[in-house]
């Protein structure tokens, strides 16, 4: 019976959830932090878990800028000139250093100098020759 008999209650927080709509509508990418601060500012005293309750109750929430929905990728393009691709994986020949590559590999590392620690950049270059 005890539930039967809410049903006739009314909404106590009928005016918050209008004033979250009302700033919904104005902002469409607001979350329950900006959708807080906007009815803090108003004057409203409230905490923001009851905030984030009323947003989750009227579906509401915000879900295109949720950490999963963006990758992190460091690919900036490309960069620099790509060489021809000439040995095109024929590496096997009759010629003695007829075909030589390269790779170059940087590495960090850190000096100290009169209590100032300086990032130093070091390169490792070696030379392939195929026979």
């Amino acid at each position: 019976m005890y539930w039967q008999k809410r049903f006739d209650k009314e909404n106590p927080d009928k005016e918050l959830e209008e004033k979250i709509l009302e700033i919904r509508r104005e902002h469409k990418d607001f979350g329950y932090r900006r959708i807080y601060g906007e009815i803090r500012k108003s004057g409203i005293v409230i905490n923001k878990k009851k905030v984030q309750r009323l947003i989750q109750k009227l579906k509401l929430q915000v879900k295109s800028f949720t950490r999963k929905s963006r990758k992190y990728s460091s690919y900036k393009g490309t960069v620099g000139v790509v060489a021809k691709n000439r040995i095109k994986r024929r590496f096997k020949t009759s010629v003695i250093h007829q075909k030589i590559t390269t790779d170059t590999t940087e590495f960090k590392y850190y000096e100290i100098d009169k209590g100032k620690m300086i990032i130093k950049k070091l390169y490792l270059d070696p030379f392939f020759g195929y026979v």
